[in-house]
C-alpha cells in the first residue's frame, strides 16, 4: 500500500469513526426523549421518536456500505481490520438500539389510553445507566480504551438487576389491582427494552476490547476483566 493510499485508508477510517459517533448520538438522543415522553406523558414526543428511527436506519446502511467499500478495496489486516469489523458491529447495534426507543415510545402511546400509573424509580435509573454505558462505550471506541470497555461491561449486572426488581414490583401491583394489568404489562415492556439497551453497550464494551488487544471476552459474564484468545489476528 503506497504512502497516499495508506493515508487515504485511514482518512476514509476517521469518518467512519466520526459518523459512528454522529449515529450513537442521534441514538443516545431517541432513548432520552423516548424516556421523556414515557416520564410526561407527552404523545408528541413519543411520535417524534418513532418518526426520527428512519435517520438512525439510514446511518447504518450509510456506515455499513463504507465499511464493506473498505474492506473490499483496502483488504486492511490486524488492528484495522478489527476496526472495520467491530465498526459494522457497532452500528448495528446502535441501530437496535433506536429500535428500542421507538418500542419505548409506542408503550408511551398506549399507556397514554390505559388507567395512569407511575413509572418505578428503577425504570428511571435504569434508563439513566443504559444512556451513560451507551455513551461511554462508543466513547472508549472512539479512544481505542479496552480499559473503559471492560468497565461498562461491568455495569450490565445492575441494570439486570434493576429489570428483575421491575418485574416483581410491577407483579405485586397487578395482582393487587387488576385493573393495571394493561399499564404494568407496558411497564415491563418499558424495562425489558431499557436492559436491552445496557445489553448492546456491552456488546460495544466488549468489542472495543477486541479492537485493541485481539481477545474475545464474549460469554464471560464473571469476570469481564478476563479475556480469551480470540481465533482472530493478534497483531496489532
Amino acid at each position: 500500500m503506497s504512502f497516499d493510499t495508506h493515508r487515504h485508508f485511514h482518512d476514509e477510517l476517521s469518518r467512519v469513526k466520526a459518523r459512528l459517533l454522529t449515529m450513537s448520538g442521534e441514538a443516545e438522543a431517541a432513548l432520552g426523549l423516548a424516556v421523556e415522553a414515557l416520564l410526561e406523558r407527552d404523545s408528541e414526543k413519543a411520535r417524534r421518536v418513532i418518526a426520527g428511527d428512519r435517520v438512525i436506519d439510514a446511518m447504518e446502511v450509510e456506515i455499513e456500505e463504507q465499511c464493506v467499500n473498505l474492506l473490499a478495496l483496502q483488504q486492511p489486516m490486524a488492528r484495522d481490520l478489527r476496526m472495520l469489523t467491530s465498526a459494522l458491529k457497532i452500528a448495528n447495534d446502535l441501530e437496535r438500539v433506536g429500535d428500542h426507543a421507538v418500542n419505548i415510545a409506542q408503550s408511551t402511546e398506549r399507556l397514554l389510553q390505559a388507567r395512569p400509573i407511575a413509572p418505578e424509580p428503577e425504570i428511571v435509573e435504569m434508563a439513566r445507566l443504559a444512556r451513560e454505558m451507551l455513551s461511554d462505550a462508543l466513547e472508549a471506541f472512539i479512544r481505542g480504551d479496552a480499559k473503559a470497555g471492560r468497565e461498562v461491561c461491568l455495569r450490565d449486572d445492575k441494570v439486570d438487576a434493576l429489570h428483575r426488581s421491575v418485574f416483581r414490583i410491577l407483579l405485586t401491583h397487578m395482582m393487587e389491582d387488576p385493573h393495571t394489568i394493561g399499564a404494568g404489562m407496558e411497564l415491563f415492556l418499558v424495562s425489558r427494552n431499557l436492559e436491552r439497551v445496557a445489553d448492546l453497550a456491552t456488546n460495544i464494551g466488549e468489542d472495543v476490547v477486541f479492537l485493541v488487544e485481539g481477545r474475545s471476552i464474549k460469554h464471560h459474564a464473571e469476570d469481564r476483566g478476563e479475556a480469551r484468545e480470540s481465533t482472530a489476528p493478534s497483531t496489532k
